[in-house]
């Protein structure tokens, strides 16, 4: 054989190689490795199906597009209707574009999939207000259970922000103020979402949703409470307080994706922020996911921030961030072909993000899921069990604020009747992210107390006024049902956001409230007094001379002053969810021991916010009484700056005393664990649980920090009598603070050790040290 014929037929073998190579389609082989997977699907891409996997489009949309799209997004309709839509999109995306690529579909899943018919759980202030990541965690897997049955695969939750500002409409969304609090929780829900942190390394099991973490960062501590405005927050602060939980999701609990905020920090916004997207969240982090874009979140560089001069810019700008795939809709990045063709991007960043959303998809297993069906879906969704779990967390999640004399729990042996009025006594309120307020979808207070009392105790309701507006027209017919009776719930609160359209079973129903929002998502306030005239009607109530029971359904704190100087009994139940009614008047009757604490600080008033716990000593006043002009200090003029009640805060119907605290070292040295050992009885007639809280605070340190923090907490049930030996570990870096070179360091020095029943009431306390 010649040269030439040589050269031909080696020529023609590399090309049957090739060709081999190219049709055995590597990336659809499950016993690949992904990275191989990944590489080989890429190498195969267009750029223009490059750039389709950095967008988002409707379920109905992807069945009009010829080449595969990154995420579609599940409608807000029913949860049958759903899952009908995502096999018609998913079999398309699979069997009618060019490469078979599967989209990631998406799904709200807050607190329950946002989807009439699937199971609706607590709002998620309320999730924080449990203090139990193990209930967290469940609730979150039977999330993931319903929702992935309807084809949904990324859940876009939870949050890890920190509560700072009541006015701000959001703060219902929040699962508390403290760093490491939010940490526990928020970790636990993407466990329970994602799979353990260990099985989500390989990939997402079965029945499980990749989690995003959301809003990243510092994006609920808006100037002025309003949403989307500026964050005042200088690098150590963010460090310490607001990334910290996003850290713990990114490295301990391995989460898939993250949100950047809307807001601007010094000036940057997040989507734009290669300090926070790059520097910190990949580079410092290690972050493995992909960074999906808030809804209009890169068209907000261009026409809301004005940062960006074109479109294009602004696409140049979330490119060199970091920003992987642009929701809701393509638009800014609509325009990177262009910069790729005059050389302003390279190829190579693009294949670099499209490569981080390939290797989810891959990790979620959605080249090999089978599609889904309305039988499985009819199997997982709203199951007894579901409905239980959603009211042992209602019930978990509801603070007792006051009881004075003991007028909780009422006895129904001794009532003959009880007046139930307010505007929330007879609605269902479950905050924003949900797909209906119509009574009939959930348990409202009035229902809740007339299935517990039967016909036992005749109820007496009366709606009283609205919640917001002036009319005062229905007080009269209140104040009689108060008199007929011998004790008032009064029901108050707000009403949130909700998906207009979707209703009760996918259809709206006439029972669907018609009050005007006044929380939730762009509900910001001025005023975080009781809206309306619903503290008129309460003080009406109250001259009646009867006991007086205040339920507060609600998304946000209010500034209750007034109530708790003379109002006997006072709960906290957020938004309760879908068995929210049967939670109170479970609490109401003692058929359940409340053991909600707080997440949040409550402030006396708008004016004293920001209030929360864990301030550094030179924001802490004097707490000098009010009106007291001859001691000047960090205090105002007519008020002191205590909270109206503190975090961590919550009374039951037991009393619980603390003893024998004991450690195994008085000094703490890197990379060693000191045990924390106490001892908790139940002094009580009934068993309770209660929340042990272990809190660490420096002395002196070189930059200023938080007199305590929270670094453990356990929730314990203890019956009457009895007494419960609790277990705590801490280590050096449970002292760890960003230091004057930006630096996460400890630094040796005197330690307070602190196990409180809140923030403000310390039982036990021990001098430590630190080497």
């Amino acid at each position: 054989m010649n040269k030439l014929s040589r050269k031909i037929t080696l020529i023609l073998s590399l090309s049957v190689s090739i060709s081999f190579s190219l049709n055995a389609q590597v990336y659809k082989d499950p016993k690949k490795s992904i990275e191989e997977r990944v590489s080989d699907l890429l190498g195969r891409m267009t750029l223009e199906e490059k750039i389709a996997q950095m967008s988002m489009t409707s379920l109905s949309g992807s069945l009009k597009s010829p080449i595969s799209v990154g995420v579609v997004e599940s409608p807000f309709i029913t949860a049958g209707e759903i899952t009908v839509q995502s096999a018609a999109a998913k079999k398309y995306a699979r069997e009618k574009t060019r490469l078979g690529i599967p989209p990631i579909q998406i799904g709200e899943c807050l607190h329950g999939q946002l989807a009439a018919g699937a199971t609706i759980f607590p709002q998620a202030i309320g999730q924080g207000s449990t203090w139990n990541p193990s209930l967290i965690r469940k609730m979150a897997g039977t999330i993931a259970s319903e929702a992935s049955a309807s084809g949904v695969d990324q859940a876009l939750s939870p949050l890890f922000d920190l509560i700072r500002d009541p006015r701000y409409g959001r703060v219902e969304e929040c699962l508390g103020e403290d760093p490491y609090l939010v940490s526990q929780l928020g970790c636990a829900f993407v466990n329970g979402m994602q799979g353990e942190a260990s099985e989500s390394r390989i990939g997402i099991p079965e029945g499980k949703l990749i989690a995003t973490g959301k809003h990243f960062a510092a994006y609920s501590i808006p100037v002025a409470g309003v949403n989307i405005a500026p964050a005042k927050i200088g690098e150590r602060e963010l460090r310490s307080m607001f990334l910290s939980p996003f850290r713990d999701a990114v490295q301990k609990a391995n989460i898939y994706s993250i949100m950047p905020s809307y807001n601007e920090t010094d000036g940057i916004p997040a989507h734009s922020s290669k300090f926070i997207l790059k520097q910190i969240l990949r580079e410092e982090w290690n972050f493995g996911g992909y960074v999906f874009s808030d809804y209009g979140g890169l068209s907000q560089l261009y026409d809301f921030h004005k940062i960006a001069k074109t479109k294009a810019d602004a696409a140049m700008l979330g490119m060199e961030a970091g920003v992987d795939l642009e929701a809701s809709r393509p638009d800014i990045y609509k325009t990177l072909p262009e910069l790729v063709k005059n050389g302003s991007l390279r190829e190579s960043v693009i294949d670099s993000a499209v490569a981080r959303i390939l290797r989810i998809k891959f990790k979620a297993g959605l080249f090999e899921k089978n599609l889904p069906d309305t039988i499985s879906l009819k199997k997982k969704l709203h199951t007894a069990e579901a409905v239980a779990l959603s009211q042992q967390i209602a019930e978990e999640s509801i603070v007792l604020l006051k009881n004075q004399g003991n007028v909780l729990p009422l006895n129904i042996s001794s009532l003959h009747s009880i007046a139930v009025i307010g505007p929330n006594a007879d609605k269902v309120q479950y905050g924003d992210y949900s797909s209906t307020r119509d009574n009939r979808s959930g348990t409202t207070v009035l229902k809740g107390i007339r299935e517990y009392v039967g016909d036992k105790v005749k109820v007496n309701y009366a709606l009283g006024c609205e919640l917001s507006g002036p009319d005062t027209s229905k007080f009269a017919e209140a104040e009689e049902a108060a008199r007929r009776s011998d004790a008032v719930v009064v029901v108050l609160g707000t009403t949130s956001v909700v998906f207009e359209g979707i209703g009760w079973n996918g259809k709206a129903g006439k029972d669907e409230p018609s009050d005007p929002f006044s929380c939730g998502e762009g509900y910001d306030v001025t005023d975080i007094d009781p809206q309306g005239v619903q503290r008129k009607l309460l003080q009406r109530l109250y001259q009646a001379g009867k006991p007086v029971i205040l339920v507060l359904v609600h998304g946000r704190p209010w500034s209750i002053s007034w109530e708790k100087e003379h109002v006997p009994a006072i709960l906290e139940a957020w938004y309760p969810g879908e068995r929210g009614g049967n939670a109170v008047a479970n609490i109401l009757f003692g058929k359940v021991n409340p053991s909600g604490r707080l997440n949040m600080t409550i402030p006396q008033s708008t004016g004293h916010i920001p209030v929360y716990y864990n301030y550094v000593n030179s924001s802490k006043g004097n707490n000098r009484q009010p009106g007291s002009f001859e001691k000047p200090g960090r205090d105002y003029v007519y008020s002191s700056t205590a909270p109206l009640f503190p975090f961590g805060f919550g009374l039951s119907y037991t009393t619980f005393s603390y003893a024998d605290l004991k450690v195994s070292s008085d000094t703490l040295s890197g990379g060693k664990e000191i045990e924390v050992r106490l001892s908790v009885t139940n002094n009580g007639k009934v068993k309770g649980k209660e929340v042990v809280q272990l809190y660490l605070g420096n002395k002196v340190n070189s930059v200023s920090t938080p007199e305590k923090q929270l670094k453990r907490f356990s929730k314990i049930e203890v019956a009457p009598g009895k007494t419960q030996i609790v277990r705590f570990t801490i280590k050096a870096e449970d002292l760890a603070f960003w230091n004057r070179d930006m630096k996460e360091a400890t630094e040796p020095g005197e330690f307070d050790l602190m196990i409180g029943r809140s923030a403000e009431d310390i039982v036990l306390k021990k001098k430590m040290y630190l080497d």
